[in-house]
C-alpha cells in the first residue's frame, strides 16, 4: 500500500440518516465533537438538514471542529423518463464546489422513502438510467467534482447483475460500499479484483452474513436488519475488510475510506460512548490492517 490511508467518518455511524422515522437523530454538535475526539479530520456531510445548507456556513462549522467535508450521499431518481435529474444534480455539484467538497456519492433512488422495497427496472428504465449516468458525469466535470454511483440496498442498483450492467453500460465510477454490495449479492473483494479501476470512493462496513442472507432472501426487511445490528464494527463481521483494503492498495487506490457502520438509535440519546465506541473500535482495526499492509509492501 502506497501512502497513508485517507480515512473519513460518516454521520450514519451515529444514526443520522435521511430516512423518516429512522431513529433518534443526534445533534450535529455531539456528532462532530465525537468525530474530533476520535482524531478524525474528514467526514461525509450526512443528510440534508444535518449541516447548514449554505456551503460557506457548512465549511465554517466543519472547520471549527477540525473537519473537512469530503463527500456526500445524494439519492437521485435516475430511471424515470418523466424526470430530469440534471437540475437537481447541478445544484448539488454547485453546492459541493462552493463548499470545497470533492465527491458526490449518487444513489439510484426509487423515488420512495426508505430502502425496504423497490420496483424492477424495464428496458426503458435501464436506458434512461444509463443515459443519465453519462449526463451526470459530464455535469460533474463541468463543476470540477468527482462523482460515483453507490450500489445500495433498496435502490435501483442493488444486485450483482445490476452492478455489472452499470459497469458494462456506463463509465460511471463506483462507490464501493462493502456492506451494501455483500447484502445485494456482490462479493466486494471479487469486485475489486475484477474492476479496481472503477472504484473511486469506499464506504467500509462489516456485516453479519446470516442477517445479510435473510435480507437478500426477502425474509427480513432492511431497516429491521439494521436495527438487529447487521452492521458490525470492522473486524467483527464476515466481510474480508483486510483483503479489500490490501487489494485496493495494490491496485493504486488513493481515494477515501469512509468509516460507515449504519446504526438505528433508540428514542433516547445514548449515554457517553455508544456510537463513538463502535467507531473507535473500527478505527483501531483499520489501523492494524494498514500497518500489516505496509509491512507486507
Amino acid at each position: 500500500m502506497s501512502g497513508a490511508m485517507r480515512i473519513a467518518a460518516a454521520p450514519i455511524s451515529w444514526g443520522v440518516c435521511e430516512v423518516p422515522d429512522w431513529g433518534h437523530q443526534l445533534d450535529r454538535e455531539r456528532v462532530l465533537g465525537e468525530m474530533r475526539a476520535l482524531g478524525l479530520t474528514a467526514t461525509e456531510l450526512g443528510p440534508d438538514g444535518f449541516l447548514p445548507p449554505s456551503p460557506g456556513h457548512r465549511r465554517e462549522l466543519l472547520d471549527s471542529y477540525g473537519l473537512r467535508g469530503i463527500g456526500g450521499f445524494v439519492p437521485v431518481v435516475l430511471h424515470d423518463p418523466a424526470y430530469d435529474p440534471v437540475p437537481e444534480a447541478r445544484a448539488t455539484f454547485r453546492s459541493f464546489a462552493e463548499g470545497g467538497v470533492e465527491t458526490v456519492v449518487l444513489a439510484a433512488a426509487t423515488g420512495a422513502d426508505g430502502y425496504d422495497e423497490r420496483p424492477v427496472l424495464d428496458i426503458g428504465g435501464w436506458k434512461t438510467l444509463l443515459g443519465n449516468l453519462g449526463r451526470l458525469l459530464d455535469e460533474a466535470e463541468e463543476f470540477g467534482r468527482a462523482v460515483t454511483l453507490h450500489p445500495h440496498v433498496g435502490t435501483m442498483i442493488e444486485k450483482r447483475d445490476e452492478v455489472d450492467r452499470v459497469l458494462d453500460g456506463s463509465a460511471m465510477p463506483l462507490c464501493l460500499d462493502t456492506g451494501h454490495l455483500l447484502i445485494g449479492g456482490t462479493d466486494p473483494l471479487d469486485l475489486v479484483s475484477r474492476a479496481a479501476a472503477r472504484v473511486a470512493h469506499v464506504h467500509l462496513k462489516d456485516v453479519d452474513a446470516t442477517l445479510a442472507e435473510q435480507v437478500s432472501a426477502g425474509k427480513l426487511g432492511y431497516t429491521e436488519a439494521v436495527r438487529a445490528a447487521i452492521y458490525r464494527p470492522l473486524g467483527r463481521g464476515d466481510v474480508d475488510v483486510a483483503g479489500i483494503v490490501t487489494r485496493l492498495g495494490q491496485a493504486g487506490y488513493q481515494g477515501w475510506y469512509v468509516m460507515e457502520q449504519d446504526v438505528i438509535l433508540g428514542e433516547e440519546p445514548p449515554a457517553d460512548g455508544g456510537p463513538q465506541e463502535a467507531v473507535r473500535e473500527s478505527l483501531a482495526y483499520l489501523a492494524g490492517v494498514a500497518s500489516g499492509a505496509e509491512g507486507d509492501a
